[in-house]
């Protein structure tokens, strides 16, 4: 699932017209440099929520045949934040383990890394990346493979999660609700791994990280 629907206040006023999905950086829509990597890594069937001008992204990337995916779409009337997205996407993501990753990164993480991780998959495995300088204090701590909620060295989640469905039935269809508050018991319950990715990653959060990205790319 490719989480796409929020708002982007912060990319204001580039979001007032374009929803944050569609910005382009390097030549190329934000959600399409995601896609085209979950392709190159196996992961051909794909779910997309959206609201803010959630029609402008269903006429960009339509069924996802031109790239080389098979795209289903859950819209939302608001948008419902991470865990209330993909718990209003259930239907659609099936019973079995799915990753989850937010439209808005820029990342090398090769996402067939997964397909090792579910025969152990106890309800949530996350992908952290250390902490960038807008997020000095970090998300989550990591020792070994086990994600903690209190640590003295933690690290930055990079908006990149394998779910089992359990987590996410419990709630209420239609409700606006974050992925912290839903993880934060998993964790304490020990239910909860992770990995530390290294390689190259960006949360694309401010007009100044996409203009940043969008001269990087030029020179690659």
């Amino acid at each position: 699932m490719i989480l796409a629907a929020g708002r982007g206040e912060r990319m204001r006023p580039l979001t007032d017209s374009v929803p944050k999905p569609l910005l382009r950086a390097g030549g190329k829509p934000l959600i399409v440099w995601t896609i085209e990597r979950l392709a190159r890594c196996g992961v051909r069937s794909l779910v997309i929520n959206h609201a803010h001008k959630g029609e402008m992204i269903e006429a960009e990337l339509g069924d996802g045949s031109s790239l080389g995916v098979s795209i289903a779409y859950s819209p939302e009337a608001q948008a419902l934040e991470t865990a209330g997205g993909i718990a209003n996407a259930l239907p659609l993501l099936g019973e079995e383990p799915f990753i989850a990753v937010n439209s808005d990164i820029f990342c090398d993480y090769d996402f067939s890394r997964l397909a090792a991780v579910v025969p152990g998959l106890q309800l949530a495995h996350l992908v952290l990346v250390p902490n960038p300088d807008h997020n000095p204090k970090g998300d989550f701590g990591l020792e070994g493979t086990r994600v903690l909620n209190d640590s003295p060295r933690r690290l930055t989640f990079a908006g990149i999660g394998l779910y089992r469905p359990a987590l996410f039935a419990p709630l209420a269809t239609g409700v606006p609700v974050r992925l912290a508050p839903v993880l934060r018991p998993a964790i304490a319950a020990l239910r909860v791994s992770g990995e530390l990715h290294r390689g190259e990653w960006r949360d694309i959060g401010t007009p100044e990280r996409l203009a940043a990205l969008d001269r990087d790319l030029a020179l690659a």
